[in-house]
């Protein structure tokens, strides 16, 4: 099998630990194994002083768990709705009853940023909500731009980096962001079901809301404390997410691994010009291309890579619409004959 879905093909040593005996939550040894997976965490995304919760659970529960905890403190939400994962911003928010604006960003087109600061100055949420890369789309957001908007008009900013955590450059620290959530699926190429959240030094000592008892951050803040979780962990994720951060540090950091991604997507986006597909995105992220084929009908191009040749991608919310993603293992000569398949199909239309 070949997967350009996410996570994509998995490292046979990290893949391994899923088949091996694992130890026991409870213990010192697993208690270590979460603090020094925090440190790296916090290393990598450059949030000096910051703090973790690791769920278990997708990245939709953490987005949930910021509404229950964090957003329904404040007096007012503001959301780029630039597709089906910002727009989920925008429906928690609903859920909760959580007075919300929403900014809504045509698919696969960039904001418009002078209009997004005459909103926010009109509108005067206190907390911002949005995706680095909307990964319905590929379109990637200018995280500086929409920092600076925020720090001028005193916003909190919570952005979902599920798409570019290891995949775009990414400071945390330096945009100023109070809040980012991140899940193992994506850049940190290991099975879903670990979802990270990652806490500003700003916040120490704020008073969260309690409105969720499995996402409490309070409960888990003291758990972690100790290296635990208040509930049964996914313990084998935890294992894998170790050995992973530690891989990623003994290459040098997330540099490499955006070297990495970058240099795929580059190449796929070239193939996507030779056979004439089009990507739509107006700055594309280098997680993931989407693009459009002739294959309007009946998904003939996703139904028969599974059914020929044992591969997966991504069908997207528009006909013909499809995404590849550019994590996990793939070389160039991969991608070539992906492309050529996916030309294939596109010829029997």
């Amino acid at each position: 099998m070949k997967s350009y879905v996410f996570p994509g093909d998995i490292a046979p040593r990290i893949a391994a630990i899923g088949s091996e005996p694992f130890i026991y939550m409870r213990t010192d040894a697993f208690s270590q194994i979460n603090k020094e997976s925090e440190r790296m965490l916090l290393d990598l995304i450059h949030c000096k002083g910051g703090r973790t919760i690791i769920y278990t659970g997708s990245g939709t529960g953490a987005m949930s768990a910021v509404v229950e905890n964090y957003v329904s403190t404040k007096q007012k939400a503001f959301v780029i709705d630039g597709g089906s994962f910002g727009h989920r911003w925008f429906q928690l928010c609903e859920y909760y009853g959580i007075p919300v604006f929403d900014f809504k960003v045509p698919f696969a087109k960039d904001i418009d940023y002078t209009l997004l600061e005459q909103k926010v100055a009109s509108e005067k949420p206190d907390v911002f909500l949005c995706q680095h890369h909307e990964t319905s789309s590929g379109q990637l957001f200018d995280l500086e731009k929409i920092s600076d908007i925020c720090h001028r008009y005193g916003v909190s900013l919570v952005v979902d980096v599920i798409s570019t955590f290891l995949a775009e450059p990414l400071d945390m620290g330096a945009l100023d962001i109070d809040i980012c959530i991140t899940s193992t699926q994506k850049g940190l190429n290991i099975p879903p079901g670990l979802s990270i959240l990652f806490f500003s030094p700003k916040l120490d000592g704020y008073t969260f809301n309690h409105k969720g008892y499995y996402w409490d951050f309070d409960d888990n803040f003291a758990n972690l404390k100790r290296g635990q979780t208040p509930f049964s962990p996914a313990t084998i994720l935890y294992l894998q997410l170790h050995v992973r951060l530690n891989q990623l540090v003994e290459e040098g950091g997330e540099n490499k691994n955006i070297a990495d991604v970058r240099h795929r997507a580059l190449h796929f986006r070239a193939l996507c010009q030779k056979y004439g597909w089009n990507v739509p995105a107006e700055n594309p992220s280098y997680a993931i291309t989407g693009f459009q084929t002739k294959d309007t009908a009946d998904r003939v191009i996703f139904k028969g890579l599974i059914e020929e040749y044992d591969t997966y991608i991504m069908p997207g919310g528009i006909p013909g619409f499809y995404r590849v993603s550019h994590m996990g293992l793939q070389s160039d000569e991969d991608l070539d004959r992906l492309a050529a398949a996916i030309h294939e199909f596109e010829q029997t239309l």
